[in-house]
């Protein structure tokens, strides 16, 4: 089931759109799909495709359901793409229009049909009668207001950091995101004794939950790798824009987040650039002769806006120098 839009504001899967997720089950309000759990969709706002999984003949579409690389890529989950050759270069594997790579056996299944035509009998569906299908529905809205009794947690915390004072600094605001991101990281990670995670199969995999910084790339990948088999089942990534300074907390707690589903508050996307310069921060200065450096701050004067960098002392702020990287994860903070 792919998302086509979201006709209710504030719905989970609002920022979605296009992604992909199994189905459990379906009715004529909703489809039951798996994000991290169990979580309806309105049937009005979703796409059915109905795939087999079986090696893909030249001409047949195919749909990404596990994009298999954890180094970057050019397709992801949900893409659809044509085979254009099959068993390339090994069997099973396909080359699709395109795009230069073949695509593995195991990220792939073949779309036999975009539409499905849903027939409700009077009393009874699937063998469950209307009474039974109401109990599910139930149990489904109470899962659903428990998610968003979850999620309500960060918005009054959004709500909290951007109606203060307004002298309150644009620092204080991106110093309360980055603990409420470390709160959040130790949390969805159960504290550090992993997840459980609802694999493609259906199956529940514990999994534990790991990181690959890159700084000089500026990306966070969250990676969800069972105990037992070592597979990595999900990934999230995150990557700062080119103008935004980079913190690998608030980009964990992105990526963790996308690789369990889960919707990233808006703070997180959105918050404020760093206006004071700290111990530890990554500065870049710009030099009379155009060459770029990046340093550490290493120590800053008390009573002066100096700071001291390997072999270089600057004025911060200055109109040459500027902070790309206020992680600060050497200096205990």
């Amino acid at each position: 089931m792919r998302i086509k839009k979201a006709t209710v504001d504030g719905v989970w899967y609002a920022d979605k759109i296009g992604q992909i997720f199994e189905v459990v089950r379906e009715n004529s309000v909703a489809i039951l799909t798996k994000c991290g759990g169990h979580h309806s969709v309105l049937r009005e706002d979703a796409e059915v495709i109905v795939t087999e999984k079986r090696p893909a003949e030249a001409g047949e579409r195919v749909l990404i359901t596990y994009a298999a690389p954890i180094e970057e890529q050019a397709y992801e989950k949900g893409d659809v793409f044509v085979a254009e050759s099959t068993n390339d270069p090994v069997h099973k594997c396909v080359r699709v229009l395109g795009m230069p790579e073949y695509i593995d056996y195991t990220e792939y299944e073949v779309i036999v049909e975009n539409e499905v035509k849903y027939e409700e009998a009077d009393e009874m569906k699937n063998g469950k009668t209307r009474y039974d299908l109401a109990v599910e529905n139930a149990r489904e809205a109470i899962e659903e207001l428990r998610l968003a009794a979850y999620e309500q947690g960060y918005e009054d915390a959004k709500r909290r950091i951007y109606t203060k004072d307004p002298a309150v600094s644009a620092q204080a605001c991106r110093d309360e995101i980055v603990e409420q991101a470390k709160a959040d990281v130790e949390k969805l990670s159960n504290y550090g004794d992993g997840v459980r995670y609802v694999t493609g199969t259906g199956s529940v995999a514990t999994c534990n939950v790991g990181f690959v910084v890159n700084s000089d790339k500026r990306t966070v990948v969250a990676l969800l790798k069972g105990l037992r088999t070592g597979k990595v089942y999900a990934k999230g990534i995150a990557k700062a824009a080119p103008s935004d300074c980079f913190n690998v907390h608030i980009g964990k707690a992105i990526a963790l987040r996308r690789a369990l589903g889960l919707t990233v508050p808006d703070e997180y996307l959105n918050a404020p650039q760093p206006t004071e310069v700290r111990v530890g921060d990554v500065i870049e200065v710009t030099l009379d002769s155009g060459e770029i450096e990046k340093k550490p701050v290493i120590s800053l004067k008390a009573g002066s806006l100096n700071a001291h960098l390997p072999g270089r002392i600057i004025q911060y702020p200055s109109h040459y120098a500027k902070i790309i990287n206020d992680s600060r994860e050497e200096v205990g903070e």
